[in-house]
């Protein structure tokens, strides 16, 4: 009897030390897949997700993946998510594609996207291959992620015909202007350097050719003749998001195709072609007031603008020119900058055709900006003119 008790007891020690050392193998086994997808090529980020590639439990809601990069796009993946986790809502995101992360700073740690840091805070699983063209990451998309519709915002990276081959219900795309005027790469910066008004947004299907694909919905809207690319760009994503919020329940329905869209007219297509470094020079010889300001408007993010500023007897100084407003009157022609009659009143800048542009704000070079009423008291007395290029003034 004893006998037998005791063989039961060894027994029931053995079962227990196999199941206990098959737990720990299975565990480290899971930990080292996780590991190895997380420093593969393609670049998974769990966050707090308990299953991959899917934020929900619910049946019957169709699989969308989002891809950006930038704030504005993260701003629209909040939302996005937000309205998903609503019970009435017809799908669920199940993956986000950014770009991969980088370096902020020369000696700094690699950085996830805004994008990217948003997704890893709703526990959404991350995508971020340094190339949308990757087969492993085309396969991964294909069969893992299985996504029934793509949305892009300010992604960043062109999509091969396999991607948009890839959903159910296609891709599509925010973006920022009343197409076909501005397709390409800087379209609010353009729309506001060509000084349009209204600016808009659209929200649109995408096809291989840039920005091309038929119109889901569009929306014009007024702004103010100062507005920036700074202000303009953040709320025309607003504004598309609440457009394609509009539009989802319809896209994952298949009641919005390709086919249902608006095709865009091929005879006004305007490309928004991207923006140099040289084109932030001001040349009041032979550009308007409206001109430099409008550029000024359009390019606040980068590459801003500037103009060779002389005071006194010293040699021309680059001033990095901040903040400035079109003055409804003209004035005869001078190179010399002058405050205006009031303290108030910024520098006086008057341009070949007699348009007098008002500088408030400017930066000299390797120094911290100014208002102009600062930028006055410290002439004293001091002459300041406008001056060419010096590259021009040498040839």
């Amino acid at each position: 009897m004893k006998a037998s008790i005791l063989a039961m007891a060894l027994s029931t020690i053995m079962v227990q030390c196999v199941l206990s050392f098959q737990l720990r193998v299975g565990r480290r086994a899971l930990q080292e897949s996780h590991f190895q997808k997380a420093n593969s090529p393609i670049g998974y980020i769990f966050g707090t997700s308990s299953r991959l590639f899917s934020s929900s439990s619910k049946v019957d809601k169709k699989r969308v993946v989002f891809l950006g990069t930038p704030d504005v796009a993260a701003s629209t993946l909040k939302r996005l998510h937000e309205e998903s986790q609503k019970e009435s809502s017809p799908y669920e995101i199940v993956s986000v594609i950014t770009q991969p992360p980088r370096r902020r700073k020369r000696q700094g740690k690699l950085e996830p996207s805004p994008v990217g840091k948003v997704a890893e805070e709703l526990g959404i699983p991350v995508l971020h291959p340094e190339k949308a063209k990757d087969p492993e990451f085309l396969d991964d998309l294909q069969n893992n992620v299985k996504p029934d519709l793509c949305i892009t915002a300010a992604y960043g990276q062109y999509l091969p015909k396999r991607f948009l081959a890839t959903p159910t219900f296609g891709t599509v795309n925010i973006h920022p202007s009343l197409l076909p005027r501005w397709r390409g790469a800087s379209p609010v910066q353009r729309s506001l350097e060509a000084g349009d008004n209204p600016v808009g947004v659209t929200v649109l299907f995408t096809v291989s050719k840039m920005d091309a694909g038929p119109i889901i919905s569009q929306k014009e809207e007024m702004i103010d003749e100062n507005d920036t690319a700074t202000k303009v760009l953040p709320y025309l994503f607003n504004v598309g998001t609440d457009l394609l919020i509009e539009a989802l329940p319809d896209l994952v329905e298949g009641k919005i195709t390709m086919e249902t869209a608006t095709d865009q007219d091929q005879e006004a297509v305007v490309n928004a072609d991207m923006i140099d470094s040289s084109e932030a020079e001001f040349r009041p010889w032979e550009e308007s007031a409206r001109a430099m300001h409008n550029r000024l408007r359009g390019f606040s993010m980068w590459p801003g603008a500037f103009l060779y500023l002389q005071v006194g007897d010293t040699e021309a100084t680059k001033y990095k020119i901040l903040e400035t407003r079109v003055l409804p009157d003209t004035m005869d022609l001078t190179d010399a900058v002058v405050p205006g009659p009031q303290k108030k009143d910024g520098l006086r800048l008057v341009c070949h055709d007699g348009s007098v542009l008002e500088i408030n704000r400017l930066q000299p070079a390797t120094k911290k900006p100014v208002d102009a009423l600062s930028f006055v008291n410290g002439l004293q007395g001091r002459t300041v003119r406008w001056i060419k290029t010096p590259e021009l003034v040498e040839t």
